[in-house]
Formats: C-alpha cells, structure tokens, sequence
C-alpha cells in the first residue's frame, strides 16, 4: 500500500533543461507557474468553503434539536485534532510530493465527506464524518506553500504568499453568504451537499491545471530562473537530505515559539469563526444572514490584510515581520474586545470586524507560516508548515472544546427558551489575542542562519 502511495503521489525526478534558449524557459517557465499559482489560490479557496459551512450550519442543527453546544464544541475538535495531524504529517510529505495530485487528491475526497454529511442526522456519524473531513483538509496548506516555494524565488515569497492567503478569506467570504442563503431556502443538510458537489468539481479542474516542481518538466528552479541572489543558497541545500533539513526545522526553538504564538492566534481566529454567528444571534440580537453578513465583511476585510501584508512588509520593513506583527496583533485582540465588549450596535459591529478581518488576514499569513518560512531552508518548507500547524490546530482544538464547556456551562433557560452566556468564553479569546502577540515578539531578530 505505501508503495502505491509512493509510486502515485512521489515528485518526478528532475529532468535536462528543455532548451538553452532563454526565451522558450521563460515563456514554458511563466506560464507553469502562473497555472500554479491560480490553482493554488482558487484551490485552498475551495478547501474553504468545505471548512466553514458548517461555521453556518451549527445554528439550525442546534435549533432542530440535531446537536447542543458541547456537542458542536466536541466535533469542532475532533475536526482541528484530525486537521493539525494531518497537517503536521502531510505538510512533512508534501517536500516530497507530486503536490498537483496530492493537493486535488485532498479536496476530492474532503468534498466527497461533506457530501455525506448533508446525508446524517445523529452525532456520531456527524462527528466521523468531520474528523474524516479534518484529516484530508490538511492536503492544502502544505502542498500550496511547497508549490509556491517550488515556483517563486525568496525575494518574491512574501508578496505572492500574502496575495495566495487571500484564497482562504474568499472561500470563507463566499461560504458565509452562500451557505446562509441555501440554508435558509432549503435546510441544514443542502448547506453540506451543495457545496460539497461545487467543490467535487472544483477539484477535478484543478488537477489539470496544477503542476509538479519545476525541475520535473526540465525548467530550472525559481532562484535560477529569478536570478535573485539566492541561487547559491539553494544549490548548498542540494547538498543535504530532505530528512536532515527536516530535522533542522524541528530542532530549532524560534519555530516552537512561532508555533505557540500561531496556537494563541488561532484560538481567537477560530472562537470568531466558529462561534461569531451563535454569539451575534444570541447575544445581539442578529438573524442568522444578518450575523453571517457581519461575519462575511470580516473576510472580505482579511482579503485586503493578507494582500498587503507580504507587500508591507517585503516594501517598507526590508522583508522583516517583527514590526509589523506587532502593530496587526495589537490592533486584532483590541478588535475582539471591542466586538466582545461593545454594546449592541450593527455600525460598532461592522467596524471592529473590518478591523479584526484586516488584522486576522494579516497575522495568520506572518504567524501561520511566513515568519516560519522566512527562517527555514526552502527545501523543508513543508516541515515548517507542518510543525507551525500542528501547534496551531491544537489551539483551535482546544478553543473549540473549552468554548463549547463554557457557552454550555453557562446556558439558562428563560420562559422555556435556551439562553448562553458568552462572558467567559469572551475573556478566553480575547486573553489568547494578546498572548499570540507577546510570544510573537519573544522571536524578534532571529534570522535565517541563527
């Protein structure tokens, strides 16, 4: 079976350049890598739109009586369990990958899994299903960040990897809206099938359109092709194994405490996520397309912060993200005590998520992977991935389970109707926004060679 698996998802061995004529390796070099990059953005988009539906699903399931808070609380861990060991493990693989067929491999069977999930009304399948789905949703980040390595020179890194982290807000943006109006129109369970049927054949067009690492089809690699002064760099790392450079990433403490960093930002990221739309209907009052409205601007607010984020700072702080992952962290858990804290109020509302959207875009590109990235051979970028989000995914994890304890555990009933509590959740979150940026900081003048 792992021979299969090897033989069917294992990169292509390096193959003599096409032609010596600059001119044909710079037209077959381009468009490759544009093909990539459109498939990589739209591709993690899609994975997305799979993750997040069920963000707006929740509250109908509650309301048919389907699941309670624990229980959504308990499968939005298995879901983040499942996800950061997969990604942990698939990210370490996809140094190694054919990525174009182990990224489209991932979103086929993930969509195919929240198809059958519109088809369940009882927790337990619900809860394999999503676990299921957690563990092939770990085929994006990783085989999108190698690709992107593969294709895109150092220099390069930061300004493509914040227009590529765009895809995750556009997906997220689009499921909020999308799947609100299906549910509403039809029922809980057309919020898993159709986007699941969308997204199936989203998959099967990215397959063709994707490629593998340039040297497989005889082009040179992203320094040598750019020219960019890393090319020496990158021959050095030709020189050492795969595992070695792998090792190296594990080894090195300023990627563990970037990872704790990310934990603490995930934690707020996903509370918002996750329980944004629970929380504005029953705390203030929203219907369900309103909150997902609300929640839908925010993402349309993260496209802006992850877009300008790499080109902020690759233009104006000499590709360093200290400062500016400082600025965005404060300024995010200040958004989320405000959206937390500030009475009813859909202008006050609004404004704080366009904030937290801006910011969040902006830190889960520095602390989810770029700072990590920036600091680690380029050969072992998936390794970097991988341990970035495992740590991160833990703290999603955790949110999801120590969210759904509280909002249930502070759950009254009033003239017969359930009512939650959000306060101490609340605290949660918005104490985990300012730890992520205090660890943050804990790494400011590390460098690539430390």
């Amino acid at each position: 079976m792992l021979e299969l698996f090897w033989k069917v998802f294992a990169t292509g061995q390096d193959r003599p350049l096409i032609s010596e004529n600059k001119d044909i390796i710079s037209k077959e070099f381009n468009k490759r890598r544009w093909q990539v990059f459109a498939s990589i953005t739209l591709g993690y988009a899609l994975f997305y739109v799979l993750r997040l539906n069920f963000s707006v699903i929740k509250k109908p399931i509650m309301a048919d009586g389907v699941l309670n808070a624990q229980d959504l609380g308990i499968m939005g861990s298995v879901f983040f369990i499942t996800y950061g060991l997969g990604k942990f493990i698939n990210s370490f693989l996809a140094d190694r990958m054919n990525n174009k067929r182990f990224f489209a491999f991932g979103l086929f069977i993930s969509s195919i899994v929240t198809v059958l999930m519109g088809f369940c009304n009882q927790f337990l399948p619900l809860v394999v299903l999503w676990g299921i789905n957690g563990w092939f949703q770990s085929f994006g980040a990783g085989p999108c960040i190698v690709s992107l390595n593969q294709w895109f020179s150092n220099k390069e890194r930061g300004t493509y990897y914040g227009i590529w982290f765009t895809s995750h807000n556009l997906g997220a943006a689009f499921t909020y809206v999308a799947t609100a109006t299906i549910v509403s129109a039809y029922s809980w369970h057309m919020g898993f099938v159709m986007p699941g049927i969308f997204c199936l054949v989203g998959s099967i067009l990215i397959y063709f359109f994707m490629h593998d690492r340039p040297e497989s089809y005889g082009l040179p690699n992203a320094e040598e092709f750019k020219n960019d002064g890393d090319v020496q760099a990158a021959r050095a790392e030709k020189d050492k194994s795969v595992a070695s450079l792998q090792w190296s990433v594990v080894k090195r403490p300023a990627v563990w405490i970037l990872g704790l960093s990310s934990l603490c930002c995930y934690i707020a990221r996903y509370a918002i996520e996750s329980w944004g739309i629970i929380y504005l209907t029953e705390a203030k009052g929203y219907t369900t397309i309103g909150a997902s409205g609300v929640l839908g601007v925010m993402q349309f607010a993260g496209i802006f912060g992850a877009l300008t984020c790499g080109l902020v700072s690759d233009k104006f702080f000499n590709h360093k993200r200290n400062m500016p992952a400082l600025i965005y962290g404060v300024l995010y858990a200040a958004a989320i005590a405000a959206f937390l804290w500030a009475p009813a109020n859909p202008m006050t509302d609004m404004i704080t998520m366009c904030v937290y959207g801006f910011t969040m875009g902006a830190l889960v590109c520095y602390l989810g992977g770029l700072m990590a990235v920036d600091i680690c051979p380029k050969r072992a970028t998936g390794a970097a991935m991988g341990m970035i989000g495992l740590l991160s995914y833990f703290g999603a994890a955790m949110q999801e389970m120590v969210s759904g304890y509280l909002i249930n555990a502070h759950m009254t009933i009033v003239n017969g109707k359930k009512v939650y509590d959000f306060a101490l959740a609340g605290d949660f979150w918005v104490g985990a926004a300012v730890a992520s940026f205090v660890l943050a900081a804990l790494v400011w003048n590390v460098k690539a060679n430390d």
